[in-house]
């Protein structure tokens, strides 16, 4: 009964340049995204983490550099699993420019009909993610035990998806999901089902400390287009 917790990276020099970033080097945390990630230790303060995931991709690494810096002890890895979708020939493009094309309706309203020229599709997309993301359940419960909790640094389109497969959604209503930058996704795995308890969240996270494992067991918490990518958020 691990509990993971998603961190979108901060807000990206790309994201306030209206361009789908993908896996396009040198992408940065903005100034603001560069406050949120400045932001983000104090919002988990006492919330112990067993280990930091991260997308090999310089934003999340930008927007993780604080928290491994106020806790040097913490243990860092990369997986590429959880790295931006693969966006072929539509990465580094303007949004706007993309609007125009007949696969964004694809994208918008059949996304697991949707392969960018490329890349990959968004099926495949979920399905590393997934994968990943289950695979570093079992292994943070096995060597921290239950009630631990970890970290992912990723992005949008991917978070949006391990949302989508923890509620037991299509992945055709994933775009019905947001999440904005440096915003907090907290997913708790059990035996039986996915219990969904943050999305999106920007704010207070202390109602996420872990509790004993016996009052956790019997927990039951439970118009128009999407920005592929993600977005800039609020200002």
């Amino acid at each position: 009964m691990a509990t993971l917790i998603l961190v979108r990276h901060g807000r990206s020099t790309a994201n306030t340049a209206g361009l789908l970033a993908g896996w396009t080097p040198g992408v940065a945390l903005d100034e603001h995204g560069a406050g949120q990630a400045a932001a983000l230790p104090g919002r988990l303060d006492g919330i112990p983490l067993a280990a930091v995931v991260s997308s090999p991709l310089q934003r999340c690494r930008e927007t993780l550099a604080p928290l491994l810096a106020a806790r040097p002890d913490l243990p860092l890895h990369t997986d590429e699993r959880i790295g931006e979708c693969h966006y072929g020939d539509w990465s580094g493009r303007k949004l706007s420019e993309l609007a125009d094309e007949p696969l964004m309706k694809i994208v918008q309203q059949h996304p697991s009909a949707a392969a960018f020229p490329g890349g990959e599709s968004m099926r495949a997309m979920q399905a590393r993610a997934v994968d990943a993301v289950r695979e570093w359940d079992a292994r943070i419960e096995e060597e921290h035990g239950s009630g631990a909790a970890f970290l992912m640094c990723s992005h949008g389109d991917i978070i949006k998806s391990l949302v989508a497969d923890a509620l037991g959604m299509h992945l055709d209503l994933f775009q019905r999901i947001h999440v904005d930058p440096c915003s907090v996704t907290a997913i708790r795995y059990t035996p039986t089902r996915p219990f969904l308890l943050r999305l999106g969240d920007t704010g207070d996270l202390a109602p996420l400390i872990p509790r004993p494992v016996a009052s956790a067991d019997s927990e039951t918490e439970g118009g128009g287009n999407a920005v592929v990518g993600g977005g800039a958020g609020a200002a």
